[in-house]
């Protein structure tokens, strides 16, 4: 019997809403619902075909509670047979919904899965689930000898320990901005992002971008964790809305099926690490991926590291030795926001479009994760 392989047929995403913007009236379950049409509309593939649904969301409360996946799936007008399971892994789970799909197609399970996430953050408020309860427990902070674990504390070792400074992260920020003004005025979202029908209008474009961003201008802003910090509202992601998603099945498969895949699912890994510094796990995920795959940093041509916080990819950068020409080429969750439970299909669909565009044979993305675990995935683009 001959091995079998993980290959995207197609990724979609809608555009990414800033909070309380354009996809704030739009329900979760629909806005999922709008990327699976839309993958099976490009594909021709006929939903009563797809195994399984697997699909990221991290505050699975109110709109977002009760399995979203599945009634995404209804929603859809899908066939009531099609299964979906809800993954959360914190900020990863899109990406591991991707992952998890590409293992069970690998193993056997499953002949088509689809796989992605959503998040909508205007309707359901970053960190609401916690506000009647204590997440982490005391023995858990017991542990680590601390009086709370959060990802902007996080983010500020981060800096202070790779020596960043303010200047450093602003101007990173600035970038990332500039990178994705850049990929929205050359067309090169056009081609994998789905338009959204609201009450307001059609919403075609990323939103959350800050045209003219500079250091200058960031400057003025307050630090958010400590009044001596350097991370803030500008060097930082954004609150936003949005949903993504991918087609996985074998090469066998997808000829069978007449299409042609994207990109092959080369590897993946997920790690943990330090859960104080919570931030820092895509560095030895990204360097476990390398030793696993026998590749070196150079042999990749572009990398979408997501921009939590300027610190996360800029500490990694230095770390792996990466080219900066080649980290997140089209900006980031900094410039154009971050829907946690969508992030990791996005950059999966940000990714494999832009190795697609300029011929780049490998492609790797990794994020960091709330309690400090972090994935990373390997892409090869299909010649």
């Amino acid at each position: 019997m001959s091995a079998r392989d993980a290959v995207i047929i197609e990724a979609v995403r809608t555009p990414i809403g800033r909070r309380n913007g354009s996809l704030a009236g739009v329900h979760a379950v629909d806005l999922s619902a709008i990327v699976l049409r839309e993958l099976v509309r490009r594909t021709g593939i006929d939903p009563a075909d797809i195994d399984d649904v697997m699909w990221g969301c991290v505050t699975q409360l109110g709109d977002q509670s009760s399995n979203v996946g599945r009634f995404a799936v209804l929603a859809a007008g899908w066939p009531d047979h099609v299964p979906a399971v809800t993954i959360n892994r914190a900020c990863g789970s899109g990406q591991q919904a991707i992952e998890s799909a590409a293992h069970a197609v690998i193993a056997g399970a499953y002949d088509i899965a689809v796989a992605g996430g959503v998040e909508t953050m205007s309707r359901v408020p970053l960190g609401a689930t916690r506000q009647t309860g204590f997440a982490y427990g005391q023995t858990v902070l017991d542990r680590y000898g601390v009086d709370r674990l959060d990802q902007g504390s996080g983010a500020e070792m981060i800096a202070q320990r790779w020596g960043l400074s303010r200047a450093d992260l602003d101007e990173y920020a600035s970038r990332s901005h500039q990178r994705s003004a850049d990929a929205i005025d050359t067309g090169a979202f056009d081609a994998q992002t789905v338009t959204v029908a609201t009450d307001d209008g059609e919403f075609a474009v990323d939103e959350g971008l800050r045209r003219g961003t500079t250091p200058d201008k960031l400057a003025g802003l307050k630090p958010s964790f400590r009044d001596d910090g350097v991370i803030h509202a500008g060097n930082a992601s954004q609150i936003s809305d949005g949903a993504a998603g991918v087609v996985i099945t074998t090469s066998a498969k997808a000829a069978e099926l007449g299409v042609r895949p994207l990109a092959r699912i080369v590897a993946g890994t997920v790690v943990g690490d330090d859960p104080v510094m919570m931030l820092t796990g895509p560095i030895p995920a990204t360097q476990r991926l390398l030793k696993r795959t026998g590749l070196s940093i150079g042999d990749i041509g572009a990398f979408e590291i997501n921009e939590a916080f300027a610190p996360v990819p800029l500490a990694w950068q230095i770390e792996l030795g990466a080219d900066p020409d080649r980290v997140n080429p089209v900006g980031g969750a900094i410039s154009v926001g971050h829907p946690l439970g969508a992030s990791g299909a996005i950059l999966t669909t940000r990714l494999i479009n832009h190795m697609r565009d300029r011929g780049l044979r490998y492609g790797l993305q990794s994020m960091c994760e709330g309690g400090g675990t972090a994935n990373a995935t390997l892409y090869e683009l299909v010649d």
